[in-house]
């Protein structure tokens, strides 16, 4: 398996100069500086800056000029406020997780707060903290939306994964981060091409997830965060991803359509539960062409499933590149 990179010499590599734009050596020369540190969080203005109005999942939202207490209620809104510089002072996570995910050093969300799982947040705790902004999204927190924006205004997005990039920029419109996000995104595009180059096109990549509690295992389609990743760099997919969803559900024997040239897999949640160990140690995957030729490789659910934004997008392609031999 290829030596992995400490993550928080990533980290720290992607967040030396986002805010003037620059570049900064990560893995060589081959990947920019993407990410701010929580250090770059600007302090709150003694002057309050004029309130905005977004265009949102559920309509036209004011929001308050440059907002710092700020709580997110899914992962892909705790990338975006904290990629553009803001520190959330609350946050959900996922239920299966002990913390917030772990593609963050820890002492990026010491001053974080817990407010409860993802889709069931505890809202006396929100409360508590006095939030100016709240993000997520409908998926999530439609049920909720009328209680949450009681506390704050509060900016939906219609869903997750598939369409962050889009949900990216509404984030940095709510948060009035638009100049950093335009660093950000163009940051992201050199990588991407720096990745291509380094790597190449074509070969098909597989991508497998074990859940805790589910019966079958998920193949993950195009319109998917980690879907558009493969797109962006060209990547093929095997048949049976090519597919414009968000992914296909398949019993455990049919685990030969998993297969591909490379094959990455997580699990969410225990792995005896997710059916994980099974199938792990079945004819039928080790009968797979990429385990057999020891292309089959474990990766970190909570970066590549659960990252979903342009920081998790960068170290997951920081690894890609190392797996692929670019």
């Amino acid at each position: 398996m290829p030596r992995q990179l400490p993550r928080r010499t990533v980290l720290s590599g992607l967040g030396a100069a986002l805010l003037t734009g620059c570049t900064s050596s990560v893995l060589g020369s081959r990947a920019p500086s993407l990410s701010p540190s929580p250090a770059d969080t600007s302090p709150p203005s003694p002057v309050p800056l004029p309130s905005v109005t977004v265009t949102t999942a559920t309509g036209p939202v004011v929001v308050p000029g440059a907002p710092v207490r700020v709580v997110t209620l899914d992962t892909a809104e705790l990338d975006s406020a904290i990629t553009l510089g803001i520190t959330p002072v609350g946050a959900a996570r996922a239920a299966a997780n002990s913390d917030f995910p772990d593609y963050w050093p820890a002492s990026w969300l010491a001053g974080t707060a817990y407010v409860g799982d993802i889709g069931s947040p505890d809202i006396a705790k929100i409360s508590a903290l006095r939030p100016e902004l709240i993000l997520s999204n409908q998926t999530r927190d439609a049920v909720r939306y009328d209680t949450l924006r009681g506390l704050a205004p509060t900016v939906l997005t219609q869903t997750t994964g598939y369409p962050w990039k889009a949900n990216f920029q509404l984030h940095a419109q709510a948060l009035s981060r638009q100049e950093q996000a335009v660093a950000v995104v163009t940051a992201y595009g050199r990588h991407v091409a720096q990745t291509i180059q380094a790597i190449g096109p074509g070969r098909r990549i597989s991508i497998v997830r074990f859940v805790e509690g589910s019966p079958t295992v998920r193949l993950y389609g195009r319109q998917s965060f980690i879907g558009t990743l493969l797109t962006d760099l060209q990547l093929g997919r095997p048949d049976a991803q090519n597919v414009d969803q968000f992914a296909v559900e398949v019993a455990p024997d049919q685990i030969a359509k998993a297969d591909g040239d490379f094959l990455f897999y997580a699990t969410y949640g225990d792995p005896a539960k997710a059916g994980t160990t099974g199938i792990l140690a079945s004819s039928g995957w080790q009968a797979l062409a990429a385990v057999q030729a020891h292309r089959a490789f474990p990766v970190d659910d909570q970066l590549w499933f659960q990252g979903i934004g342009y920081t998790g997008a960068n170290l997951v392609i920081a690894e890609l590149q190392r797996f692929l031999g670019g």
